[in-house]
């Protein structure tokens, strides 16, 4: 009975090494959403060009689309700042979510390194955020034509990420293409 007492160590070491080891197989950036084929939550927020300006879910219909929670306090969010403006120089639609955030800082922001956005919520008490499930930014969203949330992606888009991005969204066209037929 003593000798089993002794293993008692090694095999919590043990079940805490597997249960890291595990940890280590799973990917950070594939967060599951429960939005994920539901329609992009209702919303009424101001632009971020334009206070007077109100903007809601239906304003992000109309062509399958990136959806791009952003923020000037996030350094991820410079780093995939270039390649989002090559996203749209692609022709490609970006639309923006400011997030928690200084509407004059961002608007400096985007004349500073250009912007990519088509559309700009303003969304600084995050409410839009939470109700996204919002981890923190970046994080970017494919929307199709009506507003269906189609995926979900956690951290910086960049061409590797966006890849697979153009790719769900062109599978999204061509799908829409056909049903209109």
């Amino acid at each position: 009975m003593r000798r089993f007492v002794l293993f008692i160590p090694l095999a919590i070491f043990l079940g805490i090494g597997v249960f890291l080891w595990r940890g280590l197989q799973l990917d950070p950036t594939e967060l599951p959403s429960a939005l994920l084929n539901k329609p992009f939550p209702q919303f009424e927020l101001s632009s971020l060009y334009d206070e007077g300006k109100m903007l809601n879910a239906d304003d992000l219909k109309g062509e399958a689309a990136l959806v791009n929670v952003w923020a000037t306090w996030c350094p991820s969010c410079k780093e995939e700042h270039a390649q989002l403006n090559s996203i749209k120089a692609e022709g490609y639609k970006v639309i923006g979510i400011n997030y928690k955030d200084e509407r004059q800082k961002a608007k400096i922001w985007l004349n500073k390194y250009l912007d990519p956005y088509a559309t700009n919520v303003y969304d600084d008490k995050g409410s839009l955020g939470l109700d996204l499930g919002v981890y923190g930014a970046p994080e970017t969203y494919v929307i199709d034509a009506q507003g269906v949330i189609r995926y979900k992606h956690v951290g910086v888009v960049d061409q590797q990420v966006w890849t697979k991005l153009k790719g769900i969204i062109d599978q999204i066209n061509s799908s829409e293409k056909v049903a209109a037929q």
